[in-house]
Parts: structure tokens; sequence; C-alpha cells
């Protein structure tokens, strides 16, 4: 990866109260591309994308965006920078519309053209959601919250997109929506960083991944070449 990463986290020791999971972990980024984040349970994934996201504030180690330091800056602040998250779990609002659910993904955005562009292009992408704007989110099946998950991400415009584990309990059909949908959103520019269970269909995908273990790094590489390489898949892959 030639230049300056476009997002990175280096040499990031980061925690819970006193409780340490990550030391010294190091991811890169560049702009356009698709990474991943695989290992075990425990091994501290989630743990790299709230780090850079603002939730932790790193003990040791920094966070750059764009060529700027952003450690330990606001999620909401990073927000407006051009970074968004979708969290694990299908979090929406279950008692506001799907509409309702987009527009409070906007909600640093004052323009309404803006919001109006957002909506359209979220609709294109995941074309299910147009004909139950007016419907309750907890009234969605799994996959829908998934699609309306990652379409109020896309409501800012943003230039990074993290996802944890974006496949998590999904339908198989739906799981190859998201993969695929996934893969649309890097045609368009997005940049990707992404933790994810699925680790074989994770690295398909991705341009790069990581390999985390016990808090540390522990294999990097093009996601074709983990996905080959015949102790990565005997000891994450099952194979």
């Amino acid at each position: 990866m030639a230049g300056e990463p476009f997002l990175a986290a280096e040499g990031v020791f980061s925690g819970y109260g006193r409780i340490q999971v990550l030391h010294g972990v190091s991811v890169t980024v560049a702009r356009g591309e698709v990474v991943s984040l695989i290992g075990p349970n425990g091994a501290g994934k989630s743990t790299v994308l709230k780090t850079i996201l603002g939730y932790l504030v790193p003990w040791q180690g920094r966070v750059t965006f764009d060529g700027g330091e952003v450690t330990g800056l606001r999620a909401d602040r990073l927000l407006r920078r051009g970074m968004a998250y979708v969290p694990q779990g299908r979090i929406v609002f279950p008692k506001m519309t799907v509409l309702e659910n987009l527009e409070m993904g906007a909600f640093v955005v004052r323009d309404r053209a803006a919001i109006a562009r957002a909506t359209e292009q979220v609709l294109a992408l995941f074309p299910a959601l147009a004909g139950r704007l007016r419907v309750v989110a907890g009234a969605l099946s799994g996959g829908e919250q998934q699609m309306l998950a990652m379409g109020r991400a896309l409501m800012t415009a943003p230039r990074v997109i993290l996802m944890d584990e974006p496949s998590l309990g999904l339908a198989p059909k739906f799981v190859d929506l998201i993969f695929e949908r996934i893969v649309e959103l890097r045609k368009t520019g997005i940049t990707i960083l992404m933790v994810e269970q699925n680790a074989a269909r994770a690295l398909t995908i991705s341009d790069r991944a990581y390999v985390l273990e016990l808090g540390r790094n522990a294999r990097e590489g093009p996601g074709r070449e983990l996905l080959d390489d015949p102790s990565v898949r005997r000891m994450y892959l099952g194979g």
C-alpha cells in the first residue's frame, strides 16, 4: 500500500476500565479499500473499531484519518469529518419508521436537498426498503433491519464506513445481499473497515485483512492470499 493511509490505528493499546484488550494493534486502510479484521471471539476486533470511533480513548497509540490525527475525537465530530459506523446487532430505532430512521442518520446534515439525495441513493442500493418507508423498523425482518442500519450510515455521504459484524445472525439470502452491497459501496469509492465473523466471505471481497489474536496483530495480507493460506484456513475458517 503506497503513500499515507487514509485511516490508521497505530500501536494502539486500549480496553474497558482496567481491563486491557488491545496490546499494540496497528491497522491501516488505503482510500477505496475494503479491509477486514478477522480472528476468534475475544481477539479485540470490535474494540479496534470502538477505539477508532472515539468510544474508547486509547491508553497508548494514535488514530489518524485523512491525514490528520483524530485520537479520542468524539464520534459525532468524526461523523462530520466523513466517518460512519454500522454497529453490531442490527441497531435501529424500533418504534420509528424506516424513513425516520434514515433521517436520524442525517442528523448532522442541514441541507434538505442533500438528505433527499442521500435517501434516494439508499433506496437505490436497498430497493426492498422503498415500499416500507412508513413501516416501523421493529416490524422489519432481521435482514431488512440490517439494510436499514447500513442505509442510515450512508445518509451523511461518508468517505469511510466501519462495519461491525454486518452478516451476524442473518438468513443466507440476506448474507449474500449484504456482501453484494458492500462490494457495490466499494465501487462508489467508499472506504470500508469491517469486522466479520464469516471470515471466508469477508476475505473473498477484501483487498486486505488483518488476523487478530488476544488483542495483537497475528497475520496480515491480501484477502485472497489469507483465504488460500492453509494455516489461516485451519485456524479460522474451519478447513
